[in-house]
């Protein structure tokens, strides 16, 4: 078992701590503004008092916010760095995207069509290119969400922890056949990953 942090947990974590902190903040706004409305309508306090600046209430409702910010940045860059970083150890697979297939490419040259099979607690790495027009990978499994640009190598790379098959699809509008622009990843054990890699037969 790999002791590496899974970028996919990584997200997954800064997006329900944002959403957390988000409904925190949409109910108690919500409740002081019922309370405010309640407590001062017009039938108690028919003449609006006229308060005129708090420099205590300012600094708190702007350093509090400021620092629930920065708390927010620093869960989405760690997330951002997590998917960016790519372990060296990585196994690296070429990926092309063309009008309406993914084509994978390994080190042996073995090629595969719409689908990837990898190696379970392995991380992978895909470098990814396009043949023609953009195209966008999709894992959504993986939190892998990459453009596929033709002239330029992209990458992104994830972290297969259970045993499965996972769905991916083209996110980019690339034409008439962009709906069946999908594929599947294969994780399986590392004996048979080795098995498939020699034999060199179709899955």
């Amino acid at each position: 078992m790999t002791d590496l942090i899974n970028p996919a947990d990584l997200v997954d974590r800064s997006f329900y701590f944002i959403i957390g902190f988000s409904f925190v903040f949409l109910f108690a706004i919500t409740a002081v503004m019922i309370y405010f409305v309640i407590r001062y309508r017009r039938s108690r306090h028919p003449v609006a008092a006229d308060i005129r600046g708090n420099l205590w209430l300012e600094i708190a409702w702007i350093s509090i916010p400021t620092v629930i910010a920065m708390f927010m940045f620093v869960s989405g860059w760690q997330a951002y760095t997590g998917l960016r970083n790519v372990p060296d150890d990585a196994m690296e697979i070429e990926v092309l995207g063309q009008s309406f297939s993914w084509i994978f490419i390994y080190d042996n040259d073995k090629e595969t069509e719409n689908e990837i099979v990898v190696p379970v607690n392995t991380p992978v790495k895909l470098n990814i290119t396009s043949m023609d027009v953009i195209h966008s990978m999709f894992i959504p499994a993986f939190r892998v969400k990459v453009d596929a640009v033709k002239g330029v190598t992209t990458y992104a790379w994830f972290l297969p922890e259970e045993e499965g098959e996972y769905f991916f699809q083209c996110t980019e509008f690339c034409g008439t056949g962009h709906a069946d622009m999908t594929g599947v990843v294969k994780v399986v054990s590392q004996d048979e990953f080795d098995e498939w890699v020699e034999e060199g037969d179709a899955w």
